[in-house]
């Protein structure tokens, strides 16, 4: 038994010769708001169904709540609620059916577990006799998520649900994760969006089934040392090139309309880039110096795994 509600110790997951999970060790205190940050088959979604039981390692062990994921699926089960990152509800079914048949599942009532999903469900209750199928991407995310509470489980998982939502219902959902986690509810949530690593206690950034590193978003940014530039010139693409071939360059990334750059001087170097750029008649130049952010310490850090 363990007071973490997730540990994992060189965990492993295979679908034919591609190795989803390359020897995974992680920690999840309990209570805690933590975060899977990685793109599109980093390994996020492979982390997340084996820890809820729905796919069974390779190798490596896991637990969850104190159980084993292989052993003891069952008692998993019963204290977990999911979320996939595609929403998979009754679409025929109304919100009202699609949660009663959730209730059942549990062999639980709505109204026995009302006080448990009200601040949420109340924002789509007025539409519970609406087809799932017919709901927008927002009420969807808030339909599946009073669907994986009913039950009063003690974690969550939720994989990527946010994606392909709007950005008032992203903000929204995180603060409806934030108060779950003030109730005691463990949250264990995968994202690709970056920006979203901040709203998270602790979060591990994964890439190709490798945890890169796992710690509070602000320790993982303070962990940044180099100085770090934002530069913008009129012609995007032609300034990405120049860069990249600058000899001193160490890493260059597009970056919104900025690219961010790292020079292997590590030094004060404003005015060296700019003469540079001058020079390769760019116009439009702005050079600054920046404070980075998680995706600047990801990109680092997938650089050191090379």
């Amino acid at each position: 038994m363990t007071n973490l509600a997730i540990k994992t110790e060189n965990l492993t997951k295979r679908y034919g010769s591609l190795e989803a999970l390359k020897g995974v060790d992680l920690e999840v205190p309990p209570g805690f708001l933590f975060g899977i940050i990685g793109p599109d088959g980093a390994g996020k979604t492979s982390l997340i169904r084996t820890l809820a039981t729905l796919v069974l390692p390779d190798g490596g062990r896991a637990s969850v709540l104190g159980h084993d994921v292989v052993a003891e699926y069952r008692s998993i089960r019963n204290k977990m609620g999911y979320m996939p990152g595609r929403f998979s509800l009754y679409q025929d079914l109304s919100v009202l059916e699609n949660l009663q048949l959730f209730a059942s599942i549990y062999d639980t009532t709505i109204e026995k577990n009302y006080h448990l999903i009200k601040d949420i469900y109340q924002q789509i209750e007025p539409f519970k006799h609406r087809r799932a199928g017919q709901l927008s991407g927002g009420m969807k995310q808030k339909l599946a998520l009073s669907c994986a509470l009913i039950h009063e489980p003690e974690i969550l998982f939720l994989d990527e649900p946010t994606t392909g939502v709007d950005p008032v219902s992203r903000n929204e959902f995180w603060e409806m994760l934030e108060d779950l986690k003030k109730k005691g509810i463990s949250i264990l949530v995968s994202t690709p969006y970056m920006d979203e690593a901040k709203l998270c206690d602790m979060v591990a950034l994964i890439q190709n089934g490798t945890i890169l590193s796992v710690n509070t978003p602000a320790e993982i940014v303070d962990s940044y040392n180099t100085p770090l530039y934002a530069i913008k010139a009129t012609n995007k693409y032609q300034l990405l090139k120049d860069l990249k071939s600058y000899s001193y360059a160490a890493s260059v990334f597009p970056f919104g309309e900025y690219i961010h750059y790292t020079d292997q001087r590590g030094l004060n170097v404003v005015e060296e880039l700019k003469k540079h750029l001058e020079a390769n008649n760019h116009s439009g130049i702005e050079v600054v110096s920046i404070a980075p952010t998680v995706e600047d310490c990801f990109m680092a850090l997938m650089d050191e795994q090379v």
